[in-house]
């Protein structure tokens, strides 16, 4: 388990996190660029070793109803990546499902659709529909083929892609 001060230690490694300390010696870490209401990516890191961070946004994590892990027992690795995990799901916002979908059903059939999907790390997927399916494409090279596009959406919302 990392001490209050060496959790401390990690989270003033990131440039983007302001400290901003509240009652009880606690202190909270906020990302002002959020792209979100919520703005403490760290939450209530206490004295006694306890805190919480901003995981809402982000799969594998057992979060409580605000979305926040508890990271008492967290190590020095584990606890970073949480925390740029945390601080790169509040920098990017997926648009709204209904939106997207609004889109693909507007195009007439047969006609060719084409999306751009943006991942994390600035990478991106094409989704395209032809002849009745929707092929996924990494460049050249095609990741997967899905039925429908609701199954492409989801597919490439799980991989943690998003359209501008």
């Amino acid at each position: 388990m990392l001490s209050f001060d060496q959790k401390l230690s990690i989270l003033e490694s990131f440039p983007e996190l302001k400290r901003k300390d509240v009652s009880l010696g606690r202190v909270n870490y906020q990302y002002d660029e959020s792209l979100y209401d919520k703005k403490n990516v760290a939450f209530h890191l206490h004295p006694n070793g306890n805190g919480f961070v901003y995981a809402g946004h982000l799969r594998g994590y057992d979060t409580d109803e605000k979305g926040f892990v508890n990271i008492r027992g967290y190590d020095a690795d584990a606890f970073r990546q949480l925390v740029e995990e945390s601080i790169r799901s509040l920098s990017y916002r997926a648009p709204e499902p209904t939106s997207k979908r609004a889109k693909a059903a507007a195009a007439p059939r047969g006609e060719v659709q084409a999306s751009t999907w943006f991942g994390p790390e600035k990478q991106s997927l094409t989704l395209k529909h032809e002849d009745d399916l929707w092929y996924v494409y990494a460049g050249p090279n095609l990741e997967m083929v899905l039925e429908t596009y609701e199954e492409a959406e989801q597919y490439l919302q799980e991989e943690g892609f998003f359209l501008l």
